[in-house]
């Protein structure tokens, strides 16, 4: 499809060649042009699209479905309209992350997992990613990766253009010394795509959410936390950290869930993200 624009491109106005190009790169991306019409189509696209992924049996499936609800519940939370989360299992043994849509009435449904890594407590500076309902808000602006390296070549944040979900500050353990609670600030990222990312599925990070790249892409693209954004850029804010080119669904949300299911042995599915 580019190379056909590139043909054609003295045949068209310059609106159009923005236009031909733009729909080359979500086919290049994976991703449907058309915006999502059920909630559900979103599970194709995620196998479709996600490179780093799990198969649940289905009884996990139901025991992270009821984490979704247990979580709201103890968090007195009620949700006021139907929208995606994430949820993360911070469980050693597991280190995943799952994508959920929830309605206001009857149970979330599964959308699809990835592995991921949470805080690896034993070094200074290092938490235990903290448990519970995070709200995810413009009170703490995203930004995306600049796609640096560190004084060890390694891009924390991923490449550049990789989004930046911000948590804001929160409570967490210290991964060392008294292991007293203390405050760090909680975000979900990329990682480095040449040394970090094949460790997705083991606790790594200093108390962040690491996830796939092509998760972090497949977010992005479908504003799928973004409720708040949304409305402020309605409101004539300048967001300019959303994607360009997106296509935000009805049901952009605003959730980020992190439990700890607390195993002693690893279960079969978490063994091999598939591609």
């Amino acid at each position: 499809m580019l190379h056909w624009c590139r043909v054609k491109s003295s045949a068209l106005d310059l609106k159009f060649q923005v236009l031909c190009v733009t729909v080359g790169l979500f086919f290049l991306m994976g991703f449907p042009v058309q915006a999502i019409q059920r909630p559900i189509e979103l599970t194709r696209i995620f196998e479709n699209t996600v490179d780093r992924r799990f198969t649940l049996p289905d009884e996990e499936v139901r025991r992270y479905t009821q984490l979704v609800v247990i979580s709201f519940a103890q968090a007195n939370i009620s949700i006021e309209r139907d929208q995606y989360l994430m949820l993360v299992d911070r469980s050693p043994l597991v280190q995943a992350v799952f994508l959920f849509w929830t309605p206001v009435a009857g149970l979330p449904l599964f959308i699809g997992a990835s592995p991921a890594s949470t805080g690896r407590p034993g070094r200074f500076d290092y938490f235990e990613t903290p448990l519970g309902v995070f709200e995810h808000t413009i009170d703490n602006l995203d930004f995306r990766a600049e796609g640096t390296k560190n004084e060890n070549g390694i891009r924390g944040y991923g490449v550049k253009g990789m989004r930046v979900y911000d948590f804001g500050w929160q409570l967490a353990n210290k991964g060392w010394g008294d292991r007293s609670p203390s405050v760090m600030r909680l975000q979900m990222h990329a990682t480095d795509p040449d040394f970090l990312e094949e460790r997705l599925g083991s606790a790594q990070s200093k108390g962040c959410i690491r996830i796939p790249a092509s998760l972090n892409r497949l977010i992005d693209f479908y504003g799928l936390l973004d409720a708040d954004y949304e409305q402020s850029l309605l409101e004539g804010k300048n967001m300019w950290m959303l994607h360009p080119h997106r296509q935000a669904t009805p049901w952009s949300g605003r959730y980020l869930i992190v439990v700890d299911t607390m195993l002693t042995e690893r279960p079969t599915w978490a063994n091999t993200a598939l591609p």
